[in-house]
Order: structure tokens, then C-alpha cells, then sequence
């Protein structure tokens, strides 16, 4: 993957092709990123810089592209850079390691190099509910491979996305970590630092990736996914620097989340239980994925509310989402459009792990009628 594919992100690539040129390269690194950042994007371009046979006999700033190993690394068929991500079981009894999978991670990486751990075991799973891991059989395999002299490059690297999900089996990586063979690269792609064992933490070099601003992602969409302006303008703010979030959104563009919201406020603050279960059986149909933006644009509207509210008519929103940041302010004073928020948050986070939506939904509307039924004034209708 060239530089330039990667969105953004400019300053940390000089940064990383510096400490090359410097001599100042840690045999670890780190990325500590949020989902659709692109920290595996920009893992993948570095290590193409490394293997990249001009830059090797002249040096220079960035991947020439068209070199034998460019195209090998940009194919992910390069002897010298080794992947490792996590599996899913599909026989009982079955000890998968990432090889097993090299020809769907292949396919994974050229559509959705921006997607996330979803997006990858929906690609991989023959059953509901697979979980993907990092397993014990995989760190062995890594040691193997890392152990053997590299084919045609100076550098082995290791590009490891998400090792949060190795737990514990993670110690077997750390003597390799640690005190790796000559000119290996071990590169860990983690968007959880919190679930990353400490042992392992402490033995890298912490890279931050961070978050898109809103001008990239607005120009990403309109460049590479052929996105029209208008749309892109109105997605890019809501999607809180993560592209492939950003994605999702432009996919599902014809969803008009608005009335969605409308209806639920409706019925938690007017019309009562019958139209609230109507409205969550509505809502668990969608799918995870749809609900989870359907949450984020409704904290996209209460945020705008709170900057209606703060700005008056200094901000500079569509007529239609003043019209409804006016009827939210009408109905919750600040301190409730942050306990709604927060609220939301959390229902956005549990979706994520697979929460039922009913159950979830159910106590949410719950939980939003007693923020805000004492404030209500105006219906939203």
C-alpha cells in the first residue's frame, strides 16, 4: 500500500520515514489508533517502504510503487512481511491460524481497508456469533516465522492487527518482542490499549494515530468512494473521524434517521408504552450495524442542539436540523441533552458487544423518558 493511499496522516509517515533515515527505528512499534483511523493502512504503506528496492539503493521519502517488491507488498505476497490478525474456529477441534485465512484477508484488505473487526469475522465465520481470537497456535506460528532469515528484503516484518485479542497467549510473544532477530520489524495494531497486556505495552514503541479531521474525510468520500458533494459534506461531521464510520453512513444514506428520532421521542413523551414497543420492534429489525449509526446521528443532533442553543444564529446548520435542534432545546435543558448523550453512548458501546437489541432498547426508552418527561412542553409532531 503506497503512501498516498492512506488518508492523512501525513505527519506520522514523515515521522516514521525520519527514524529510518535517522537510524532511530524502534524493533517494536505500537499503533494506538481508533477504529477507521487507518493505522492498519498505514502499518501496510510503511512496510512497503521498507521493503521498497529503490528506496533501499537511493533512499527517499516515500515507496516508488512500481518496484518488484512494491508490487509483491502491495498484493500482500511479499515473503518478507507476514500478517497476523484474528481467526474464528469453524470445526470443532480446529486450531486456525492466520495463514489459514491469507486469501480472504487478501479480499478483506482491498474492499474495506478502512473496516474494523465486524467487517472482517463477517467475512470469515461459518456460524452466528463467531468470535474472532488471536490464538495460541497463531503466536506459535509468528515465533516460527519471524525465527527464519528473510527472502528478498533486508527487513521481516510483522504486522499484527489487533492484539488485544491474543489475552494471555500473548506472553508467548513477548521473548520475540523483546529481543527480536536483526532488522525484524514487529508492527501491533491495537484500538483497545486497555485489554493489551502491560508486559507487552511496556516493550514497544507507542505510536498515536489520530483521528480523522473532517475536511479529509470529506475529501476521501468525494474522491475515492465517487461520493457526491453535498452528501459528503453532510456525513463527513458526523462520523467522528472514523472513515469507514463515514462509509456506513454515505451506504445507508437514504435512511431518514430524523424521523426515526421524531417517532421515538413521540412515543417516550406523548403516545406511551404501545407506541414505545412498536417503535423498538422497528428499531431491532435494522441490524446492528444500522442502529448503531441511527445512535450516533441521533448524538450528532443533540450536539448540534447544544451549539444552537450556545451560538444561536452565528451556527451555520441546514434549515432542517435548526428546525430540530429548536424542538429538542424546547424539550431538554443542557444538563439533560448530556445525560441523553451519555445514555446514548453507552447504548452505542453495548450494541457494539452484541447486546439484545430489544432488551436494550427497551430500557433506553426508559431511561430517556425519565431525563426528560418533567422538561416536556412542545409535542415534536
Amino acid at each position: 500500500m503506497h503512501y498516498h493511499q492512506v488518508i492523512g496522516q501525513e505527519a506520522l509517515q514523515r515521522r516514521l520515514t525520519e527514524l529510518v533515515q535517522q537510524n532511530r527505528l524502534s524493533h517494536a512499534l505500537l499503533f494506538l489508533s481508533k477504529e477507521g483511523t487507518g493505522a492498519l493502512p498505514l502499518a501496510m504503506s510503511f512496510a512497503q517502504y521498507l521493503v521498497c528496492e529503490t528506496i533501499a539503493q537511493q533512499g527517499g521519502s516515500a515507496p516508488c510503487g512500481t518496484c518488484p517488491a512494491c508490487h509483491k507488498a502491495t498484493k500482500l505476497i511479499h515473503p518478507d512481511i507476514h500478517y497476523s490478525y484474528p481467526t474464528v474456529t469453524k470445526k470443532p477441534g480446529e486450531k486456525p491460524i492466520a495463514t489459514d485465512f491469507i486469501t480472504e484477508w487478501r479480499t478483506f484488505i482491498e474492499l474495506h481497508p478502512y473496516g474494523n473487526l465486524f467487517d472482517w469475522i463477517e467475512m470469515i465465520k461459518s456460524k452466528e456469533n463467531s468470535q474472532g481470537k488471536i490464538t495460541s497456535e497463531e503466536c506459535n506460528d509468528i515465533n516460527r516465522k519471524l525465527s527464519l532469515k528473510s527472502f528478498e528484503s533486508r527487513w521481516k516484518i510483522l504486522i499484527l492487527w489487533l492484539p488485544e485479542l491474543m489475552g494471555n497467549e500473548g506472553n508467548k510473544l513477548l521473548k520475540l518482542i523483546e529481543e527480536p532477530p536483526a532488522d525484524t520489524l514487529i508492527m501491533l495494531i491495537s484500538e483497545n490499549e486497555s485489554q493489551l497486556l502491560p508486559t507487552i505495552v511496556s516493550r514497544c514503541q507507542l505510536i498515536k494515530v489520530p483521528l480523522l479531521d473532517t475536511a479529509q474525510i470529506e475529501k476521501a468520500l468525494i474522491e475515492r468512494n465517487n461520493t457526491p458533494a453535498s452528501l459528503a459534506v453532510q456525513v463527513a461531521p458526523l462520523c467522528e473521524g472514523n472513515y469507514r464510520e463515514a462509509l456506513q453512513l454515505v451506504q445507508h444514506a437514504e435512511e431518514d434517521w430524523q424521523v426515526l428520532v421524531r417517532d421515538w421521542l413521540n412515543a417516550i413523551i406523548k403516545t406511551g408504552p404501545v407506541a414505545q414497543t412498536k417503535w423498538v420492534e422497528e428499531i431491532s429489525r435494522l441490524g446492528r450495524e444500522k442502529q448503531k449509526q441511527f445512535l450516533r446521528y441521533f448524538i450528532h443532533l443533540l450536539e448540534q442542539a447544544v451549539q444552537v442553543r450556545m451560538q444561536g444564529g452565528q451556527y451555520r446548520i441546514s434549515e432542517k436540523e435548526k428546525d430540530f435542534a429548536d424542538r429538542l432545546n424546547s424539550i431538554a435543558a443542557i444538563e439533560q441533552q448530556e445525560a441523553m448523550v451519555n445514555e446514548l453512548n453507552k447504548a452505542h458501546y453495548q450494541i457494539e458487544r452484541n447486546a439484545n437489541a430489544k432488551i436494550l432498547f427497551h430500557a433506553l426508552t426508559i431511561r430517556l423518558y425519565h431525563i426528560i418527561a418533567d422538561k416536556f412542553v412542545f409535542s415534536l409532531t
